[in-house]
């Protein structure tokens, strides 16, 4: 099936260079294999829970998004690598058609890793093609919104083989490549924000998903926000004056979740019974010694929120401390550089603060939570077609995180745009009054990320 529509959608890349968008394309595509060289096979196909996905599964899934949302409608004589894989490898796409049971993609040992990777090289000879060829504004936005999903896809590559590996009693090591950097610790302090009338939402240039628009204005109080994330460290004090064991710090639905689960510190940390000895925390370097001063990571929102009670609570300088809203964030943001410890760096974890002035580690490291429902902006509109359910079906029970993490590429990233982890900031009587937390795609009450496929 061909479509002919001269005209582009609304969105971005209706002005797409074409050389740029093929090198683009490249670049993208040739990371995510990157990202998958240290695997062997069964890394590739083994997956640890129902909410993570085999890697093979997502070198696949990003493939099939540009063969059917791109091939199929606009490439003439399209044809499928295999019919089959229309089912196999679509996510959560109703209107593409049915779908494989999303907890059994690990029992999908055919195709074998080999057969994804032969597709995805057809794929990519095709997209190029079509790339060089096409006057389809619509089909050079669709590209582009490819290469975004599959960044997205990159990042939970790495947090699913994250957790896969973690389960390992060998401690298997992703990468190798510890320690990091060792640097002065930065004192935690508050930035003043004078609030006002902001404008949040996405600007109008550059690419952006459809529940990042339209712009639309907010008022704000006076507010502070931490000067850098909320580190291991200060994570660990609340360990140790029993915050996992104290109701008065949580939610209901998190003090339930607590008991159930017989949560007593994050995800990923081993906590030792020895007097005064660090925890050991899970990376993908490995088991490591906590180091107390870069930012904690894969913290629930149910943590986030009570430890920011805690803080509030036991702190004389943090009277107030809460979660910051998305719109408190943004407005901080919005002038800022997209530039910090993103994947490009190599480093795939948390790093510490470098003294400087101002707000520090607001791009990168870990996403920050905030205390803001993942709901339409005002005059939302999905993008029509099946393409159009990326977002807005999943405008519930959901809560807003911002920033990107240590896995997010850095042109991935802009100020408005949504994902899922720690910051503070204070009201106008000088108290402490926002917190944010990490990123975690693996605990209860999961951010808009963590559903992603």
């Amino acid at each position: 099936m061909r479509h002919d529509s001269p005209q582009p959608a609304p969105g971005t890349c209706r002005d797409a260079n074409r050389a740029d968008l093929a090198q683009r394309y490249q670049a993208v595509r040739d990371q995510t294999r990157a990202l998958a060289a240290p695997l062997s096979p069964e890394d590739c196909q083994a997956q640890s829970m129902a909410d993570a996905s085999p890697t093979k599964w997502h070198l696949a899934h990003v493939t099939w998004f540009f063969e059917t949302f791109v091939l199929e409608p606009f490439e003439p004589d399209f044809k499928p690598f295999n019919p089959a894989f229309r089912v196999l490898y679509n996510s959560y796409y109703n209107g593409v058609g049915e779908q494989f049971s999303r907890p059994q993609r690990g029992l999908v040992t055919r195709p074998d890793l080999a057969e994804v990777w032969r597709w995805r090289e057809q794929v990519d000879e095709r997209i190029t093609q079509l790339i060089a060829h096409t006057d389809n504004a619509d089909a050079l936005r669709l590209i582009g919104m490819g290469l975004h999903h599959e960044q997205q896809h990159q990042e939970l590559l790495l947090t699913d083989i994250k957790h896969l590996l973690s389960i390992n009693p060998l401690s298997p090591v992703y990468q190798r490549a510890w320690p990091l950097v060792s640097v002065a610790p930065v004192p935690a302090r508050w930035v003043e924000c004078e609030g006002g009338l902001v404008e949040i939402g996405h600007a109008g240039e550059g690419f952006a998903f459809d529940n990042e628009s339209p712009r639309h204005r907010q008022w704000l109080e006076p507010h502070a926000l931490m000067n850098r994330l909320v580190t291991h460290g200060e994570w660990l004090d609340f360990v140790q004056d029993g915050g996992y064991t104290d109701p008065r710090w949580w939610l209901a639905a998190g003090w339930d979740w607590v008991r159930t689960q017989g949560i007593r510190a994050p995800l990923y940390w081993t906590l030792h019974p020895e007097a005064n000895a660090l925890p050991t925390v899970f990376t993908l370097h490995g088991d490591m010694p906590l180091d107390p001063h870069t930012p904690v990571v894969h913290v629930s929102y149910f943590e986030a929120d009570a430890f920011a009670r805690w803080t509030a609570a036991t702190h004389a300088d943090q009277r107030g401390a809460r979660l910051p809203t998305e719109a408190e964030w943004e407005a901080a943001a919005a002038t800022l550089p997209v530039q910090g410890n993103l994947q490009e760096a190599g480093a795939l974890h948390p790093m510490p603060a470098r003294a400087s002035t101002g707000l520090l580690q607001m791009f990168g490291d870990v996403w920050e939570w905030t205390a803001s429902s993942y709901s339409p902006y005002p005059g939302y509109q999905p993008t029509e077609g099946a393409v159009g359910e990326y977002n807005g079906k999943f405008m519930v029970n959901q809560t807003v995180l911002r920033g990107g993490s240590c896995a997010t590429p850095a042109s991935h990233l802009r100020a408005s745009y949504l994902g899922c982890g720690w910051r503070a900031a204070c009201s106008a009587s000088g108290q402490p009054d926002v917190m944010s937390g990490q990123y975690t795609k693996l605990l209860e009450n999961q951010s808009d990320l963590s559903i992603l496929d």
